[in-house]
């Protein structure tokens, strides 16, 4: 072999060594952890609130916020819900019962609420027949209110035909919006 060709070889071989040559692994970096957000609850709770000596005062119970508000604000938390009636009936459906049985444990539950069960009509029919309908509507909700434990000192019964609608159109979907006991806040019991 003469000097080229050794030179040539060798050229090969490191042309070959440089091309084989491994580069060293590297390895990517953990990734960072991501802060997960908050999990914000449904709804706020009120934070324990420091004291003078650094003592912590609990949270107000819901009985304690409701027993503070005027009774017009209680009305306007809608505790208390509606129920509907059928064209000239007075008595209550499944549904309504159900409604009523959730108004009367909210009732139990704030034992000092003072209510009043409003009765109305639809614009059909004289004043009287509705003054009479609506009184009849009311009067139902208050014996369901009483047979369930709610003490009939804490629930007044008026009825107001069509006087008070809700929706003033001609039409079956006012109508029934009108056809309805609404119970409203009125007042507190002392402590």
């Amino acid at each position: 072999m003469r000097l080229s060709q050794h030179v040539a070889v060798l050229a090969a071989l490191v042309a070959v060594g440089i091309a084989c040559k491994k580069e060293p692994v590297r390895v990517p970096a953990p990734p960072r952890p991501v802060a997960t957000p908050a999990v914000v609850p449904n709804q706020p709770t009120t934070a324990p609130t420091p004291m003078g000596d650094g003592a912590m005062v609990p949270p107000k119970s819901d009985y304690e916020i409701y027993f503070n508000m005027d009774p017009t604000e209680i009305d306007k938390a809608g505790i208390l819900r509606d129920i509907y009636f059928d064209y000239d009936q007075a008595d209550l459906r499944e549904t309504d019962r159900a409604t009523l049985t959730q108004n009367g444990e909210a009732m139990k539950k704030f034992d000092f609420l003072i209510i009043t069960i409003e009765g109305h009509a639809d614009e059909r029919g004289t004043i009287e027949y509705n003054l009479a309908l609506s009184d009849r509507r009311a009067r139902v909700v208050y014996d369901y209110l009483g047979s369930i434990g709610v003490p009939a000192s804490r629930i007044k019964a008026v009825a107001y035909g069509k006087e008070i609608p809700v929706c003033t159109q001609s039409n079956e979907d006012c109508w029934q919006r009108n056809r309805r006991a609404h119970l409203t806040v009125t007042g507190k019991t002392a402590r």
